[in-house]
């Protein structure tokens, strides 16, 4: 029997109409709409496939995903739930695997996708907009000009604040968590004026805030800060 293909599918931020003609043709064309499960979130890449793709009658696959414990742990779960992908693979159907953004950044596709290729069976990514790109549309604001760099820094991961040094353009992904603290920082290495933030970009429940030098909003944790290089700095 033929085996399916998994296709990792970005449907980006949160807008519907931000999913690209290809995610919605091959969601469209899979039996098998996968969908990561962590715990205690919502199911909102599930939401906004549906606001822009009919699935009744597919086969929708919760994945559980965790990202605790130690190395050895983790990759013992996430071998285990690639498993799940893999016995529909193996039955011949398609699985497209939802993920928010883009495929490559982030993703848990990422986590899954070398155990179901080393098991012999074909992957293909489908790529996304990504969050932060979306966020600095939403804004207004151009990242990068002319041969500007453009860091993306995970917040509250080890040696994050290192890159806030460089030069560039800097985009804080996962900010949400600390907004105070994280605020003090800007303002120290001043950075602070020409920050600004998107929580749930393209949701319902969007929060925009282009000025964190005042009272900040509550927010969660997806959350997007976009720092602009000022013209003429080269910090």
């Amino acid at each position: 029997m033929k085996q399916g293909i998994l296709y990792g599918v970005g449907i980006g931020p949160g807008d519907p109409e931000l999913l690209t003609l290809k995610a919605v043709r091959v969601l469209q064309e899979c039996p098998v709409i996968a969908c990561p499960q962590t715990e205690g979130e919502k199911n909102l890449a599930l939401d906004i496939v549906k606001s822009a793709v009919p699935i009744e009658g597919k086969r929708i696959l919760y994945l559980p995903f965790s990202m605790r414990g130690n190395r050895e742990a983790r990759e013992k779960a996430h071998r285990e739930t690639a498993g799940l992908i893999l016995s529909e693979l193996r039955a011949g159907r398609d699985v497209a695997m939802i993920t928010l953004g883009d495929v490559t950044l982030y993703s848990t596709y990422g986590h899954l996708e070398p155990f179901v290729r080393e098991s012999g069976c074909e992957t293909r990514m489908i790529p996304g907009v990504p969050s932060f790109c979306a966020v600095a549309a939403r804004l207004g604001r151009s990242l990068t000009e002319g041969c500007q760099q453009l860091h993306v820094l995970p917040v509250g991961h080890a040696g994050w604040e290192d890159g806030l040094s460089q030069p560039g353009a800097k985009v804080l992904m996962k900010a949400g968590k600390d907004l105070q603290g994280l605020a003090e920082i800007l303002r120290e290495r001043g950075l602070l004026e020409q920050a600004a933030l998107i929580q749930n970009c393209g949701l319902s429940d969007e929060v925009i805030c282009r000025d964190l030098t005042g009272e900040l909003p509550k927010t969660g944790y997806f959350t997007t800060v976009v720092i602009p290089e000022e013209k003429g700095n080269k910090r």
